[in-house]
């Protein structure tokens, strides 16, 4: 496992940020971290990355403990917090090669890496500007070569396209994307469709617990859930004639032909509706299973 966190418990005074959290996370794997503001995301990934310790339970990252060996966690996590705290007066590639040799890079090393990490995230035409001088965009860019430089094997990035225009967003996607399979990341982002975009797996957190644990491809299919049928026919119906068909719970209305079919089980269930219309001499012009989106999960998952 690339990330190991196992009861991990923060409360700041009377307030419980993170709550028995536990979770682990598979080497190679992009997995998007939700929740609504003040659910606890932003302290998990400072916990992981050895800002904040934290009251109860233990994680590991790479195999090393946070707590008793912080500086091998650090020197495999690259991270970009929330606020990407920049020095406004360096320039960019000054301050890439800063931080570089704060990992102990130097000499040869430190400027191949400098110059693929500018080509990375096409800070090419920004590199001899002041990092203060840059826009929201740029200033991300910059923040997140700063994580990459010591080629770390855990990316951790917190609201890492914050400011980015909409052809900006293809790019760092892209980046993101391309970093699956070498390198663990864990990506925070009020911005679900990016979540969506370029995550294999998702977890929600919601008053400092964990929710939801899911890979992206079975969000909104979890079994134990009422299941939603879209129908269509070439005959308009009354509700109370599908109410009827065995196994439906309810129905809604699309419109006089295409309807939302409800029921607790998904085994059978397209048959059943299908034999239902032949014996009832009505042509149905289809029918399939309708699936939640994330943001309906985030929504079911989180709202109170």
């Amino acid at each position: 496992m690339s990330i190991q966190v196992q009861s991990i418990t923060k409360s700041y005074g009377s307030q419980k940020a993170l709550d028995q959290v536990s979770f682990s996370i598979q080497h190679g794997e992009i997995v998007g971290f939700l929740g609504p503001n003040g659910a606890g995301k932003s302290t998990m990934m400072k916990i992981l990355t050895g800002f904040i310790p934290a009251d109860q339970g233990q994680a590991l990252v790479s195999g090393f403990n946070i707590q008793s060996q912080p500086l091998e966690v650090k020197r495999r996590v690259g991270y970009l917090p929330e606020s990407n705290p920049l020095y406004p007066d360096m320039y960019v590639k000054e301050f890439l090669r800063f931080v570089g040799r704060m990992h102990g890079l130097s000499g040869e090393t430190l400027s191949k890496r400098t110059s693929q990490m500018i080509e990375m995230t096409g800070l090419g035409r920004e590199q001899h500007k002041r990092t203060g001088a840059l826009s929201k965009g740029y200033k991300q860019r910059v923040g997140l070569a700063a994580a990459l430089i010591h080629e770390p094997e855990v990316v951790i990035l917190d609201e890492p396209t914050s400011g980015f225009d909409p052809n900006q967003l293809v790019e760092i996607r892209n980046l993101i994307r391309n970093l699956a399979g070498k390198k663990t990341v864990l990506l925070s982002s009020h911005i679900l469709q990016e979540v969506q975009a370029v995550c294999q797996r998702v977890l929600i957190l919601d008053q400092g617990r964990l929710v939801e644990d899911a890979p992206i491809q079975s969000i909104g299919k979890s079994t134990g859930q009422a299941i939603l049928w879209l129908a269509e026919f070439e005959e308009e119906l009354a509700a109370t004639m599908l109410s009827n068909i065995p196994g439906v719970d309810r129905v809604k209305a699309l419109d006089g032909r295409r309807w939302h079919i409800v029921t607790q089980t998904e085994k059978g269930m397209a048959m059943t509706i299908s034999r239902w219309a032949m014996e009832q001499g009505l042509t149905l012009n289809g029918i399939q299973k309708e699936t939640k989106s994330l943001e309906e999960v985030f929504r079911e998952k989180t709202g109170h």
